[in-house]
């Protein structure tokens, strides 16, 4: 967010291209020292008044305001901020894996927040071979789609797009990391990624984040060749989520 797009005069030199706290401030109608407890973590009893003139002061989208209010969520008993807790995975319902089934002319798949594939159909399951048959699978055949962007060479020839691809899947943890901040096993797989990828560890520290996931996806299949296909995302109540192309 630049002086210019917030509709602030600018002169002098400034050591940052960005706002300052208290021009952040004086647009969302808070004392500097209050904006500068925000930016520290110190969020507890902030209303959602505060926090919708922040989000308005920075120009935020839909799904960076829906962080920033995961965020600032109450939080949970004293022993779960303690020790983040290992979430139990959820099981597909038989009516999901019928669902997945009956769907004949997509491919399909459900995956969780942590982008872990947990179920699809023959279709998907093609689809991706090259993820399922990579080394980042583990031994129960659990695909995750972050595990092989960055940790697998061969996804680079597999996703055409593979720099746009890879920084949607980093937005998308990081939403969930707001949404599930004592998750054990997110954490888990940031602190691997973190250390094991240069390129995920930039990405993570851009704090770039994406809750809906929609649009084109451009694949290099080694069996089929070049495709070009749709791809749309549906919650499900069981906090996966259904993804077809």
């Amino acid at each position: 967010m630049t002086p210019e797009r917030a509709g602030l005069p600018t002169s002098g030199r400034r050591r940052v291209p960005g706002l300052r706290r208290e021009e952040v401030a004086v647009l969302a109608g808070v004392s500097t020292e209050w904006y500068t407890r925000l930016e520290k973590g110190h969020i507890s009893g902030v209303s959602e008044d505060v926090l919708a003139a922040v989000a308005q002061a920075l120009q935020l989208d839909e799904d960076e305001r829906t962080y920033l209010f995961d965020l600032a969520a109450p939080p949970g008993p004293p022993a779960a901020r303690r020790t983040p807790s290992r979430r139990r995975d959820v099981e597909t319902p038989p009516r999901i894996q019928w669902l997945l089934g009956s769907i004949t002319m997509s491919a399909a798949f459900v995956r969780n927040g942590r982008l872990d594939v947990v179920a699809t159909n023959p279709l998907a399951r093609a689809l991706h071979a090259p993820m399922f048959d990579s080394p980042t699978t583990d031994k129960r055949g659990c695909a995750n789609f972050a595990r092989y962007h960055f940790l697998d060479a061969g996804s680079q020839d597999f996703f055409v797009d593979w720099d746009a691809d890879t920084a949607a899947t980093v937005a998308l943890l990081r939403a969930e990391a707001g949404r599930e901040p004592h998750d054990r096993a997110l954490r888990e797989l940031i602190g691997e990624l973190s250390t094991l990828s240069v390129g995920f560890r930039t990405m993570w520290a851009a704090h770039d984040v994406r809750i809906l996931h929609v649009g084109i996806k451009r694949l290099q299949h080694p069996a089929v060749g070049p495709l070009e296909l749709t791809y749309q995302s549906l919650d499900l109540p069981v906090r996966s989520e259904l993804c077809t192309t």
